[in-house]
C-alpha cells in the first residue's frame, strides 16, 4: 500500500470519529429539551389535577352556601306563616317552603356527588405527586448523565482533533485537500476498498488497469465512477 494512503487512512479514521462525535454533541441540547418536555408534562399533568380538585372543591363550597341561604330563606317564611293568620298567605308560604327544601335536597344530592369527586381526586393528587416526584429524580439523574456525556465527548474531540492536526500536518498540501474534498462531498467517507473489483463507495465496476494501479500501491488511485480514493484490503 501507498504510504500517503496509509497516512491518509489513519485521517480518515480520525476524521469520521470526529463527525460522528460533532453529531452526536449536537444531539445533546435536543435530549435535554426532550427530558425537559417531559418534566413540564408532567408538572402540567400534576397541576391539572389541582386544579380540578381546587374547582371541585370550590363548587362544593358554593353548592353549601346555595342550601344555607335556602335554609335561612326557609326559617323566614315559618316565621311569617306562623305570623299570618290569613289562610292564604299561610298557604302560598307552605308553597314557597316545599320549593325551596325541593331545592335543598338536590343541592345536597349534587352537594354529595362533588365530595365524592373530591374524595377521589385528592387520592388522584397523591398517586400524580409521586409519580411526578419520581419523573423528576428521573429526568434530573439523566439531565447529569447528558452533562457528563457531553464534557467526556468533549474530551474526545479535543483529543481526535489534535491528532487530525498532527496527521494533516506532516501530508502534502494538495493531497489533503483533495481529501478534504472528498470528505466533504461524499459523505465521510473519501478512502473505500475494492472488493471483487467493485469501489464500495458508488459500488460499481471497475476497470481492470484501475484496479491493478491500486494493488500496485505506487501512486494515489481513484474510483472513476464516483471519484473516491480506492485501495485493496490486506
Amino acid at each position: 500500500m501507498h504510504a500517503d494512503l496509509e497516512q491518509l487512512l489513519v485521517l480518515q479514521d480520525r476524521q469520521q470519529k470526529i463527525s460522528q462525535i460533532e453529531n452526536e454533541i449536537r444531539t445533546l441540547p435536543l435530549q435535554r429539551n426532550h427530558l425537559e418536555e417531559q418534566l413540564a408534562a408532567s408538572l402540567a399533568g400534576l397541576e391539572a389535577i389541582k386544579q380540578k380538585a381546587r374547582q371541585t372543591e370550590i363548587d362544593r363550597k358554593k353548592l353549601e352556601l346555595d342550601v344555607g341561604v335556602r335554609t335561612e330563606t326557609i326559617a323566614r317564611l315559618r316565621t311569617q306563616q306562623y305570623q299570618t293568620r290569613k289562610n292564604d298567605e299561610f298557604q302560598a308560604m307552605g308553597h314557597e317552603i316545599q320549593r325551596y327544601e325541593d331545592e335543598i335536597r338536590k343541592l345536597e344530592d349534587q352537594e354529595l356527588e362533588l365530595m365524592e369527586q373530591g374524595d377521589k381526586l385528592k387520592v388522584d393528587v397523591t398517586t400524580e405527586e409521586k409519580k411526578a416526584a419520581a419523573t423528576k429524580d428521573s429526568i434530573s439523574r439523566q439531565t447529569n448523565d447528558l452533562g457528563e456525556k457531553s464534557k467526556t465527548l468533549e474530551s474526545r474531540l479535543q483529543e481526535l482533533s489534535k491528532e487530525r492536526k498532527e496527521l494533516a500536518e506532516k501530508m502534502d498540501e494538495d493531497l489533503l485537500n483533495r481529501f478534504e474534498r472528498l470528505f466533504a462531498s461524499k459523505g465521510d467517507s473519501a478512502i473505500v476498498s475494492i472488493e471483487h473489483g467493485v469501489c464500495t463507495g458508488c459500488h460499481m465496476k471497475l476497470t481492470t488497469a484501475t484496479v491493478k494501479d491500486a494493488e500496485a500501491g505506487k501512486e494515489i488511485v481513484n474510483c472513476e465512477q464516483c471519484g473516491r480514493i480506492l485501495y485493496v484490503p490486506a
